[in-house]
């Protein structure tokens, strides 16, 4: 909690008078998951801040103070680690339809006749809303190369320009591509053209248009 007291919240009822009382049981992913990190960022943290302002001086202050504070979950019980194995979760949720899971959308996507998302300040996790990032709890991924490698006439700068060629096709990043089975999010067609464009001419990036 951002005042760091102990959250001793038993059912849903105790957070918020208007949900049900329940007993709060939410599953997700380890420390060393990728979701999870997405999860602290864009959830724990925002909501940290949203909680108190105070966080946000303190975040660039002692980062490390920060994280304790305000990414660190409840060890008696409430979560659960599930290791990297979400269909577990699905699993575990229709057992228990009062339960939370943490997980990618391909697997809420796959298991929508099971289980349905939890809407973050009104807006639903469809495909359309993480794919143009109004759900809150989605981010776009990025990856970089060295412009001076990928430029050099040599076999290394050969591999990289290819790797960015492949990486850039819509069989690749497109709604169908295979980074889409893997349980990505294509993002909308003109940031992939323009995304692709910037990669086979190796523009330079603009430190400044990162969100």
């Amino acid at each position: 909690m951002p005042d760091g007291k102990k959250n001793s919240a038993k059912v849903w009822k105790d957070v918020n008078p208007a949900l049900p009382a329940a007993k709060i049981e939410v599953m997700g992913p380890p420390p060393t998951s990728g979701t999870r990190d997405a999860f602290n960022e864009l959830v724990m943290e925002a909501g940290c801040i949203a909680a108190d302002a105070k966080m946000e001086a303190l975040k660039k202050s002692d980062e490390k103070a920060f994280k304790a504070r305000c990414t660190k979950l409840r060890e008696d019980g409430a979560y659960i680690e599930t290791g990297e194995n979400d269909n577990l979760i699905v699993q575990k949720l229709v057992a228990n339809p009062a339960a939370l899971g943490i997980f990618g959308y391909s697997y809420l996507e796959e298991n929508l006749d099971k289980i349905k998302d939890v809407n973050l300040d009104g807006v639903p996790a469809t495909y359309a809303n993480i794919s143009s990032f109004k759900y809150p709890a989605s981010r776009p991924l990025y990856i970089y190369v060295k412009a001076r490698q990928a430029s050099q006439p040599t076999q290394l700068g050969a591999s990289i320009k290819a790797y960015l060629a492949e990486y850039a096709k819509e069989s690749t990043w497109g709604p169908k591509g295979y980074l889409a089975k893997r349980g990505l999010v294509a993002a909308p067609e003109s940031v992939r053209k323009q995304a692709a464009a910037a990669a086979l001419k190796l523009t330079p990036l603009n430190p400044a248009a990162i969100k």
